[in-house]
């Protein structure tokens, strides 16, 4: 990402995302705590990281989504709406919302997080979605989150359901490829990097000694499923 594009965050920066969130903090410091990555506390001296309100933000963004799945789809029964959830709560999902939103550039991350890409890594976006719902939740309550995602990501849902985008790339794949060369694919880890608190996996999907797609996610599952993505538009599907 250009230099221009990236935001130094202060207090005064985040003013820019609470009008992209269309709220008002209170507090604008959890706001500030929300976009901070683990990587960017020793090298800048901060002390608070937004992992807490990213998993606050994760069992937010499980509610509200359940529940609307539930008052809406009425005749779907207990699997197909776990599944059309998965779809919609997933790492892909949610990464893609906060590009579309512009979340990147508030993040703030060690320089060698931001040289490596950090700013549109799937995992981090996804993990940065959820702690700004985190951080709202904690600053605003229930009903404004609920807003929000009404807002910007509810309306994904009708078009997951209706194209069936909840059966997982992983699995759709496997049905590819068994209909097209009658063969499973397999996964291998090209390389992990990083601490094991915060490890980056880069995986190849393949079928007999045909490369397919390479992925990369904070959990080999996770890139896994970005890889089997990546093959899936190889194979045009």
């Amino acid at each position: 990402m250009k230099k221009s594009l990236v935001i130094k965050n202060s207090m005064k920066d985040l003013k820019g995302l609470e009008k992209i969130l269309k709220v008002k903090f209170k507090d604008i410091s959890l706001l500030d705590t929300a976009v901070t990555h683990r990587s960017y506390l020793n090298e800048n001296g901060a002390e608070i990281s937004n992992e807490r309100l990213e998993f606050l933000g994760d069992a937010v963004l499980e509610l509200i989504i359940s529940e609307y799945l539930f008052s809406e789809y009425t005749e779907r029964d207990e699997g197909d709406l776990t599944s059309f959830r998965a779809a919609v709560v997933r790492t892909t999902t949610l990464a893609q919302t906060s590009r579309e939103l512009a979340f990147g550039k508030y993040l703030k991350m060690s320089k060698g997080e931001e040289d490596s890409g950090g700013r549109d890594k799937d995992f981090l976006l996804a993990n940065l979605f959820e702690a700004i719902l985190g951080a709202m939740y904690q600053d605003q309550g229930y009903t404004i989150c609920k807003e929000y995602l009404h807002r910007i990501l509810i309306p994904k849902i009708d078009h997951i359901v209706t194209e069936r985008l909840d059966i997982d790339p992983k699995t759709k794949l496997q049905e590819i490829t068994q209909s097209m060369f009658k063969e499973t694919p397999s996964y291998e880890v090209l390389k992990a990097k990083g601490p094991d608190h915060d490890k980056l996996f880069t995986v190849q999907a393949k079928i007999s000694s045909k490369n397919l797609g390479i992925g990369e996610g904070s959990s080999k599952q996770r890139a896994e499923e970005k890889a089997a993505e990546k093959s899936l538009k190889m194979l045009e599907y």
